[in-house]
């Protein structure tokens, strides 16, 4: 089989099934947004082993017939709705329940109007973090809690911000809901102080919890993210037992969640492209996790920590760091172990992260990651120029012997043993391997696509400008022009090929580059400038060699 059929041919069945898939989550029907509804039922996580004789916590909500669990609790309409302004956040958040209703990030643009700051969490996708106290004798968020006096910007050169919520559980139990705000940093932690002046010892449970109706943000469901490794959206949840997994939201349809439910670390968050929150306790303290889609078709997800029994007149304190950014690989690395795993790569993640830190480098470097891409492109080539020789080595050989295989299939029309045969004596004459061409470029077929996961995953990369008309590489180029050269290097590359002596796959092989060219009109800037620098370095590389070879050609070869 000719080596450029062979390659063309998987090529363009990777890249027709990369289409399928991308064109059924394009036309896959979306959830109907619906409201977060605060009568809606959470189930109680299980008791730790650690206290078997304890009654199981409970989240209020639940059913008043349910044993041992409180009847929800009405939160007051006329909640206090209060902003916090950092560095990079405005929050907002509502003394009814003192849950986080909304974060806007101050550094990075809505993805549909890029006069406006981009909002995470919102009342559009019912996206709070929501907190409390579980049990019967706990405030949570649904209680109205009093906001202490305090002030509610953080200036600059402050080292932190704290706004405290008050409110008083049943027997005595006086809770105090702490928010800890920090320069520079996406990290908000939130605590519970409590304090027991009961007659009894207490051993509440703090619990964490993050809501999201399953709508998808608007632009992040285009046809090129689709493509990408970076398109699951939903719950994840980490360990070091388990390690990173991922619960898509139609498990929680079906009611089959896989996930750890109870270990000594971890984290919980809500992945989505770009973007991600996540509640991280410290490791050590043993933790609950539970999620499920609830009665008013919304999804909740949560980590319950336990406290130890506190004692009438004693005090205790539980916390959980929330997350509430941009997918930013050194802050993700430094905020949790494995919290960098949320900008997931697949199966090819040990090939991608060298990938990444090159790129990075190379935008210290150069202040654009444009440059940067140009120069990891470079660079690629380099590392793998002994392979792409060898292909191109033997493609300039087959282009040589081209007319003589296209006679022997005229000899040999009606016998295609003997055409075989004949075609197989004047490779080994030649010394052509037929598959020689082939091996070099499938060796590099993961690195293209880890590279190309790396360049749709990475948020640096989303508003980034490069030059003149492209003010943005991870969206389409606005005029086409990077899309259009590509089609132009890949006629050229085509022409540089072995023709086929068979007409039909000549012809195919004539349409293919405007074929491919349709995908590139849907990719984001930064993949198609990736590619076709890549192209533009090859047919410098495969003319080089192929003019070599035209030069020297061997004797037998002009016959």
């Amino acid at each position: 089989m000719d080596t450029q059929r062979l390659v063309l041919f998987f090529v363009f069945s990777f890249s027709l099934l990369l289409l399928w898939d991308a064109w059924e989550k394009h036309n896959r029907p979306k959830p109907v947004p619906v409201q977060a509804q605060s009568g809606s039922v959470v189930p109680a996580p299980a008791a730790p082993a650690s206290k078997p004789a304890a009654a199981a916590p409970q989240v209020p909500g639940q059913p008043a017939t349910t044993p041992g669990v409180v009847a929800p609790q009405a939160a007051a309409a006329t909640g206090e709705k209060i902003q916090i302004r950092t560095d990079l956040l405005l929050v907002e958040i509502d003394t009814a329940g003192g849950t986080l209703k909304r974060v806007e990030l101050l550094k990075h643009k809505d993805t549909v109007d890029e006069k406006k700051n981009f909002s995470l969490l919102g009342p559009e996708f019912a996206y709070e973090a929501q907190s409390g106290i579980a049990g019967e004798g706990g405030p949570n968020h649904r209680s109205l809690w009093r906001l202490l006096p305090g002030a509610r910007t953080l200036e600059p050169g402050q080292a932190s911000l704290e706004v405290r919520l008050a409110a008083q559980g049943r027997d005595g139990l006086a809770v105090e809901k702490v928010y800890t705000f920090r320069p520079d940093s996406y990290i908000i932690d939130v605590a519970f102080e409590v304090r027991n002046n009961g007659a009894a010892p207490a051993s509440p449970f703090a619990y964490f919890q993050l809501t999201h109706n399953g709508k998808l943000p608007a632009g992040g469901d285009s046809l090129a993210q689709s493509f990408g490794a970076q398109s699951f959206f939903g719950f994840a949840v980490y360990t070091e037992e388990k390690k990173f997994q991922k619960i898509a939201l139609s498990d929680l349809d079906k009611g089959k969640p896989d996930h750890v439910r109870q270990a000594k670390d971890g984290w919980l968050a809500f992945v989505q492209h770009y973007f991600v929150a996540g509640w991280l306790p410290a490791p050590g303290a043993g933790r609950d996790y539970a999620m499920e889609k609830r009665q008013d078709g919304s999804y909740a997800a949560r980590v319950m920590l336990p406290s130890a029994a506190i004692a009438p007149g004693a005090s205790a304190k539980l916390s959980a760091p929330l997350f509430v950014g941009p997918q930013e690989q050194r802050r993700l690395s430094a905020a949790a172990p494995g919290f960098e795993l949320v900008v997931d790569y697949g199966w090819l993640t040990i090939i991608a992260w060298p990938l990444w830190a090159v790129l990075e480098f190379f935008h210290q470097l150069s202040d654009n990651w444009g440059v940067a891409i140009i120069l990891l492109t470079v660079t690629i080539k380099l590392v793998f120029f002994p392979l792409s020789a060898a292909s191109y080595k033997s493609m300039a050989k087959m282009k040589l012997i081209t007319p003589r295989l296209t006679k022997i299939r005229e000899m040999y029309e009606h016998d295609r043993a003997k055409m075989n045969q004949a075609m197989m004596e004047l490779y080994r004459t030649e010394k052509i391997n037929p598959l020689g061409g082939c091996f070099p470029i499938l060796v590099q077929i993961p690195v293209f696509i880890a590279l190309y996961w790396v360049l749709l995953a990475a948020i640096e990369l989303r508003h980034a400008p490069f030059i003149l008309w492209i003010r943005d590489l991870s969206a389409l180029d606005p005029y086409y022009v990077l899309p259009v050269l590509m089609t132009i290097t890949m006629i050229i590359q085509t022409k540089l090929n072995p023709v086929p002596p068979d007409p039909v796959q000549a012809k195919v092989m004539q349409f293919m580059p405007y074929i491919f060219s349709v995908f590139f009109f849907f990719f984001p800037a930064g993949l198609v400038l990736y590619w076709l620098i890549n192209n533009i370095l090859s047919i410098l590389q495969q003319w080089q060699i192929q003019r070599m070879f035209e030069r020297d050609k061997p004797a037998h070869a002009k016959r």
